[in-house]
Formats: structure tokens, sequence, C-alpha cells
């Protein structure tokens, strides 16, 4: 699979990128094995570039993610590309926090570096911004990790654009992973343009609209107590029923070209030239077959228009993501 240079990192990855959130705990229970093989299957098919984070089952999926590739890392780290998040945590009285500071960014990192079993983290990007921790404070703490060869690369996640220009101030923003897909594209108008001409890596996340966009979907899904879905607006009443109505419009847009719903999805959110790299999950080894295909489908300007018109019907995600961490 060819790689793409992501942004001003210089690191050399696959714009197909293996997410592993849904290995956390958010999205219900899920057979370890299986996830393993889809690891294990994604690398096989050349993708190099795997994300996680601390507060995906707060160890779990970061434990998972090092098991899977276990061989590999000890005999060729530099093969494999790894972003992990930090700056979240549990309070007991308050739950899932965003946390930015310096001492709990540095206690993350030694964390994430142990449940990952690796010398080193790629890219370490800041999960969500902290408001009660100046972003001076947080850069420079990242600046340090740096320094000491913790992390090689500094991130943003969901942070907008006068947020990381106020980051920037003390240290450049090399990535931004923000929510992108087609249900969803409220950064076109200001984030992507400012991460283009900043040359910030962008890896979209929510590709797939979390599993709207695969066309396994229909007005009779439902999902565990246990799983994030459960209460999303995304996925009830009118606008789900409208927006399946729209996928459907979309599946036989791609089935006339030879491709899947989903390749198509992701097809489309790759050919934004502000967008490098597209995060897919999945606990299927199948699933990851399809998604590498969409770099197969090839849109031309006239397609991206007709795919603009099918989604004149849809119900628009906008504002804070419907999967939001506090």
């Amino acid at each position: 699979m060819n790689t793409i240079t992501l942004g001003m990192t210089g690191l050399q990855v696959t714009p197909i990128a293996f997410g592993t959130w849904q290995l956390g705990g958010e999205w219900g229970a899920f057979d370890e094995d299986e996830a393993v093989t889809a690891i294990r299957h994604a690398r096989g098919l050349g993708i190099n570039f795997f994300d996680t984070a601390q507060a995906y089952g707060f160890g779990a999926s970061e434990r998972l993610l090092g098991k899977a590739l276990r061989s590999e890392l000890d005999t060729d780290r530099r093969g494999i590309v790894i972003a992990t998040k930090g700056g979240l945590r549990i309070d007991e009285q308050r739950g899932l926090v965003r946390d930015s500071s310096a001492a709990w960014l540095r206690h993350g990192v030694e964390e994430s570096l142990q449940a990952l079993g690796v010398d080193y983290i790629d890219l370490y990007p800041v999960h969500w911004p902290d408001p009660a921790t100046p972003f001076a404070e947080t850069a420079e703490a990242l600046g340090e990790l740096v320094w000491e060869g913790k992390i090689h690369h500094i991130g943003v996640s969901n942070f907008d654009v006068a947020q990381m220009a106020e980051f920037a101030r003390t240290r450049p923003v090399e990535t931004l992973q923000p929510p992108y897909h087609l249900f969803r594209r409220d950064i076109e108008s200001d984030v992507l343009p400012y991460s283009r001409e900043h040359d910030i890596g962008v890896l979209a996340y929510g590709t797939l609209a979390h599993g709207l966009l695969t066309g396994a979907m229909d007005q009779g899904t439902t999902f565990a107590t246990d799983d994030w879905r459960s209460n999303s607006p995304l996925f009830e009443g009118e606008t789900f029923e409208r927006n399946l109505s729209t996928v459907g419009e979309l599946e036989r847009f791609a089935r006339d070209r030879g491709h899947t719903v989903s390749q198509l999805a992701i097809a489309w959110t790759l050919a934004n030239p502000s967008v490098d790299v597209a995060i897919v999950g999945s606990r299927h080894a199948s699933h990851i077959e399809d998604s590498v295909g969409a770099l197969e489908m090839h849109l031309s300007p006239q397609d991206m228009t007709e795919i603009d018109t099918l989604m004149s019907g849809a119900v628009a995600v906008a504002g804070p993501s419907p999967e939001a961490m506090p």
C-alpha cells in the first residue's frame, strides 16, 4: 500500500489508519481473539498506521493493540506508526474529565508506553482541549516528552482554529484529528483550510459515521445499552430514518461503480485535499479488506457534485460530536 507524508511530521503513513476506539468497551462487548485477528489482518494488508488512546478503556485498547502487533513491534518497530491520545482521566466524583496538565500528560504517556509495550510513541495528540489548563503548559509538557524521546510528534484532537492557533504559540501543532464524514462537514469552512495552510496533517475520524455509512443498518437496528450509539440522536427517530434513506441512495451510487457504500464514504473523505488519513476501525477482518478497497475508488468532480446532490435530503450533524467526551 502506498504511503503519504503526514503533514509536517515527515511520517510516512498509509492513508487508511486502523482505529481502535471500538476495542475500549464503548461499543459493547466483543471477541478479543477476533479483534486481534482484525488488527493483524490490517497489518497484513499493508496498513502501517494504528490509532488508539489512553481513554479507550484506560489501557484496554492499547494493550490489545500491543498484543496484536507484538512480534513486529519487537523486531521492526519503525515499520509501524502508532498514535495514542492523552488528556482524559476518571474523576471519582465527576466521571470522565479533561486534564491536559503537565503532570497528568506525563503520567498518561508512561501508562501508554507500558500498555503498548513500546519505548516511544510516534504521535501523541491531546484528546480534547482542556479549558482548565493553559495550552502553553500542555505544549511545554509535551515538548519535554519529545526531548526525552518518549514521544516523537505532537498533535491535537477535536480542537478548533482558535485553539490550534493558541497552542501553536508555544509548540507547532503537527497533526489534527477531527470528526469528518458525509453527514458532518462543519470543519470544511475553517478547520481544514487552516490545517492545510499550516501543513497540519489531518486524520479524520468517524469516517463511516459510526456505522451508519456501512449499509448494514436499517430502521430496526438497535444497540446494546453499553454502546454509546444507544443514546445518540444520530441513531434515533426521524434523523435516523432520513439518513438511512440517504445511505440507500449512496449505496446505489457506489454499487453502480462497483464499490460498497463504506468504500464510497472513505474515498469521499480522502478526496478532500486537506485530509491525509481516514481512520477506520473494525472488530472483523473482512471489514478491513472492504475499507482498503476504497483506495481503488477515484471520484471525479462530477461524482462529487452528484454526491452533494444525494446528501441534500440528509440531516447534517454539527456542533459537539455525538460521541463527544466531556
